[in-house]
């Protein structure tokens, strides 16, 4: 899930990491190789200071995008909850009252239409942590320009665990849909993407972008209810996957008690109809900390976070 502003979300981190290690050191001096006679021919008084390198800032997400793309923990969190849903899977299958929308989203009968999964697609389907690379690199901010740029390369990678579940859910019949925050002028760019990883895509229908149009619901920001109640209306929903609790159920306050409220009231649904992927990169849990309010200064969205932490006093 990559919409932030809104709120409803290449050299690669080691390169990022690189940078900053350099940057404590001082740029190396004239070559001391006998080969170099411009080097050897001045005196040693008239040899300038070797200039330092200016220390690069600290950036919140250097150790999230790390981890994602280089910790063994990461790959084995997302292997195990695919493993885990694929061994669901035919238990969903064979209960015709099994369903993963909630009531309200439930706008007909599911009985009798035919099985799907509804996927979130960034950071559950598809891997962006090299989009977020580049923005730790530079000291950038997610925008849409470099965003918009970043998909139209299709090189996003399939997040660990995914194509095998994704085609053991085919081949029993199941739809995959992809109900994403990626704007739906992005559709054909991602469904080439998702092709290119491995993801079975059945036609172009199974993409529900923002801004996909559901008669008779009025969709809040990036909010996905209604695009929700869309694949409700064709398809039994058996689970759906995310990395943000507003790809399961619509999030009316993003605050701490309404998404604490929202895990307590659905917390069985967790391991069972729906499955959580981890992303520690971005998300609406970030924007709570700031009271959702992206019009702040990076210096004061980060001052924000840091008095939200618990200290244990």
């Amino acid at each position: 899930m990559q919409i932030r502003a809104s709120l409803a979300r290449v050299p690669v981190a080691a390169l990022a990491c690189a940078l900053a290690l350099a940057a404590c050191k001082p740029q190396p001096g004239p070559s001391a190789d006998a080969d170099a006679p411009a080097a050897a021919a001045q005196p040693a008084a008239a040899t300038a200071p070797a200039a330092v390198a200016k220390p690069t800032g600290a950036d919140d997400n250097l150790n999230a995008v790390l981890w994602m793309q280089r910790s063994v923990e990461y790959r084995a969190s997302a292997e195990t909850i695919y493993r885990a849903a694929a061994d669901k899977l035919e238990v969903a299958l064979k209960q015709p009252n099994w369903d993963a929308l909630v009531p309200e989203e439930r706008g007909n009968a599911a009985k009798g239409l035919k099985p799907a999964v509804v996927m979130d697609v960034d950071e559950t389907v598809l891997d962006n942590s090299p989009y977020q690379a580049r923005l730790v690199r530079d000291g950038k901010e997610y925008d849409e320009v470099t965003w918009d740029a970043w998909v139209a390369e299709k090189k996003a990678k399939p997040v660990p665990g995914v194509v095998e579940f994704a085609k053991a859910a085919q081949a029993k019949g199941v739809t995959i849909l992809y109900l994403s925050n990626r704007a739906v002028h992005l559709k054909d760019a991602t469904l080439a993407n998702l092709r290119s990883a491995g993801l079975p895509v059945a036609d172009d229908s199974v993409f529900l972008g923002l801004g996909t149009v559901v008669d008779g619901c009025e969709q809040n920001g990036s909010e996905k209810n209604c695009r929700r109640l869309l694949a409700g209306k064709q398809y039994r929903v058996l689970m759906q996957f995310g990395d943000q609790i507003g790809d399961f159920v619509q999030v009316v306050a993003n605050t701490p008690e309404g998404r604490d409220g929202l895990l307590e009231q659905y917390h069985d649904w967790f391991g069972e109809r729906w499955w959580m992927l981890p992303n520690p990169s971005y998300g609406s849990w970030e924007a709570m900390t700031f009271n959702n309010d992206y019009s702040q200064s990076r210096d004061a969205r980060r001052e924000a976070k840091r008095k939200a932490l618990d200290l244990a006093p």
